[in-house]
């Protein structure tokens, strides 16, 4: 038996089908996974992703604190509820963990992933030594995602006014503090919504009115199929401790200047940049026709061998996509050994979907 979250009896209520995710036990589905993804796109959805871990660094130093942990600089974030998206990376440049984090009246808030909590804190403190900071977890809290075009309007609707009025104006990635509840407007599925940090105790209520309102309890399993069409990583499989932000499409995330600000892993980086020595990059592909691309399948291009990190069904395009770390000089066709076979698939660039429309 894994750990559960508050919300474990309205998942069992709802008929969820339970699996282990990173030692939790949550719902892969509540009967159609498919059904579960096309609410979000089309309508609205929820999620719970109370297994997250959130930690909050306060402390007259937590600033440079962070820009030294993180490889994106939270100089950036200058008002509170201003939010970013980042990794935190050993010396090697590999990635530890990607995360979100926010400023807010009291420090940072950052939340990280579940299966990753216990490196996380670890490394936290670790590369805390020497910095006037505390490192708080909240575990009493949880989380509920609210994801879809219509996901504000319909939580808007139960809300009381003070929350409701927050809601209205949040702007995308700002989360901002009303009553005892933390509302990002943040996902992890590329459609609008937010994400309610708040008591425990209050959670099962939460999303029992959700529900009511017509907003469908997702599982794990529409999650997964969401952020790939979204072109989302997943720590685990598209990254980790091996993988350079610059091999998993996260270069973005990567804040060179200033020059003289020395996250962790800087050096191993440059010298990628300066000696061109990145050999690999990730992409997309697509498969028109029959099959399912499969994390692992191995990929063959023009310039050698890469491998898929993550592939499915899409239910929004009808067809199979996936991600893949190839070559850096890979062209555009390639191909994919399924079951002994090589199948011709289509590189693209990232995202497949955004807003529920193909965009390759």
């Amino acid at each position: 038996m894994g750990s559960k979250t508050v919300l474990y009896a309205k998942h069992l209520e709802a008929g969820g089908k339970i699996v282990d995710f990173g030692g939790w036990d949550m719902p892969l589905h509540y009967g159609s996974q498919i059904e579960e993804h096309n609410q979000v796109r089309s309508s609205a959805g929820m999620f719970d992703v109370s297994h997250m871990t959130i930690v909050d660094i306060e402390g007259d130093q937590a600033k440079p604190y962070l820009q030294r942990l993180l490889a994106n600089d939270v100089n950036r974030l200058n008002s509170p509820g201003r939010a970013l998206y980042s990794a935190m990376l050993n010396e090697q440049g590999g990635i530890i963990d990607d995360l979100i984090v926010y400023l807010t009246d009291d420090g940072y808030r950052l939340v990280v992933n579940c299966g990753t909590r216990e490196k996380d804190l670890a490394w936290l403190q670790k590369q805390s030594d020497g910095f006037d900071v505390t490192i708080i977890e909240r575990p009493e809290l949880a989380i509920i995602a609210i994801q879809g075009p219509d996901s504000l309007r319909s939580l808007i609707k139960i809300l009381d006014p003070e929350k409701a009025a927050l809601v209205a104006r949040l702007k995308t990635f700002q989360g901002l503090s009303v009553a005892d509840w933390f509302i990002g407007r943040t996902g992890y599925t590329g459609e609008d919504g937010v994400e309610i940090v708040l008591p425990q105790d209050q959670a099962p209520d939460l999303w029992q009115a959700l529900k009511d309102a017509g907003v469908a309890p997702a599982g794990l399993g529409a999650r997964d199929t969401l952020r790939l069409e979204a072109g989302l990583n997943l720590y685990g499989s598209d990254m980790d401790e091996s993988i350079t932000p610059l091999e998993a499409n996260m270069a973005w995330t990567i804040a060179w200047e200033p020059e003289d600000r020395d996250f962790i892993g800087r050096g191993a980086l440059e010298k990628i940049r300066t000696h061109q020595s990145q050999h690999y990059k990730l992409m997309g592909l697509v498969l028109t026709g029959r099959g399912v691309l499969r994390g692992h399948q191995k990929v063959v291009t023009s310039q050698g061998e890469g491998e898929i990190t993550s592939g499915t069904f899409s239910p929004t395009l009808g067809h199979s996509i996936a991600f893949a770390r190839v070559p850096l000089n890979a062209e555009e066709n390639c191909q994919v050994e399924i079951r002994g076979k090589l199948i011709e698939v289509k590189m693209v660039k990232l995202p497949f979907v955004r807003h529920g429309k193909k965009v390759f």
